[in-house]
C-alpha cells in the first residue's frame, strides 16, 4: 500500500518566529483521523527564524529525534548536554521519566529541521541523549542508516523497533527500498522532486508505505528521510 501525503493538505502554523508543517495532529492542528502513523506520533517540519527558538520545556515517555536540514540548531537539556548541530546532523532524546530541553537557532539564517516523535517500547526509561554529525557524502546516492533500535547497528539507537535512513539522490538516479511483510515506513521528500512507483512527490510531500517495495527516481536533486518500523496501529 502506498499513499501520498501532499504538503498542501498538512496542518500548518505561523507564529512569526516559527513556521511549521504538521504531518500529524499537533498544537492547534487537530484531526482525529490523523493522529500518527504506526509508532510515529509527530513529524513537524519547522522553520525557525534567527536568534529565536524553543525555550526550556518538558517531555516524558517519548523518543524524540531532530534532523537538521538547513542552518544550525543549538540544544540544551536538564542532563547538562549542550550542542550545536548543522545540516545533515541528527540528535536523539529519550524523554523517559522526564527531561527538560531547549532548541534555539543562534545563527544568522533561517534554520529548518524535522522534529520526529516516536512512541517508546515501554514507559519509564531513564532519560538519554545522543547525537551524530554524519558526513554529507555518506548519503549521496545511497541510504545512510542513521538510527536503529538498541539491537541494531546504526550510530544512534532508540528504545523502539525503528530504523531511520537519509538519502540524497542526484538527478535521474534511481534507488530501491524494500518494506518487508509486517513492516511499514513513512518517507519525506525533504527537498527536490521525485517519482516513486509512478507517483510524483514534490518538496515537503510525504508517502505512507505498507509492506511494499518502492523505486525512487529523482527528477531534480532530491533529499529524503524514511522512518521504517514494525507494522502497528498503536
Amino acid at each position: 500500500m502506498l499513499r501520498k501525503v501532499e504538503n498542501s493538505k498538512m496542518g500548518s502554523s505561523d507564529l512569526g518566529w516559527l513556521k511549521s508543517k504538521f504531518h500529524f495532529s499537533f498544537a492547534e492542528y487537530y484531526n482525529p483521523n490523523n493522529m500518527g502513523f504506526g509508532l510515529l506520533r509527530v513529524i513537524n517540519d519547522d522553520l525557525v527564524n534567527p536568534h529565536t527558538g524553543f525555550d526550556t520545556h518538558p517531555h516524558q515517555d517519548m523518543e524524540i529525534i531532530s534532523y537538521v536540514v538547513d542552518g544550525e540548531l543549538t540544544h540544551g537539556d536538564s542532563m547538562g548536554n549542550k550542542s550545536k548541530l548543522k545540516r545533515g546532523h541528527v540528535q536523539y532524546m529519550s524523554a523517559g521519566t522526564g527531561i527538560h530541553h531547549s532548541e534555539h537557532n543562534l545563527g544568522e539564517n533561517i534554520a529548518r529541521f524535522l522534529q520526529i516523535w516516536i512512541f517508546p517500547d515501554k514507559r519509564g526509561h531513564n532519560p538519554n541523549y545522543g547525537e551524530y554529525r554524519f558526513d554529507w557524502d555518506e548519503r549521496k546516492n545511497k541510504w545512510l542508516h542513521m538510527i536503529s533500535s538498541n539491537q541494531g547497528e546504526a550510530n544512534v539507537k532508540v528504545n523502539q523497533d525503528v530504523n531511520i535512513f537519509a538519502l540524497e539522490l542526484e538527478v535521474n538516479n534511481e534507488i530501491d527500498y524494500s518494506v518487508e511483510v509486517g513492516r511499514q515506513a513513512y518517507l519525506i521528500q525533504i527537498e527536490g522532486k521525485s517519482n516513486i512507483n509512478g507517483i510524483t512527490l514534490n518538496q515537503r510531500d510525504a508517502m505512507e508505505i505498507v509492506e511494499e517495495n518502492i523505486k525512487i527516481k529523482s527528477e531534480i536533486l532530491s533529499h529524503f528521510i524514511i522512518v521504517e518500523m514494525k507494522k502497528s496501529e498503536y
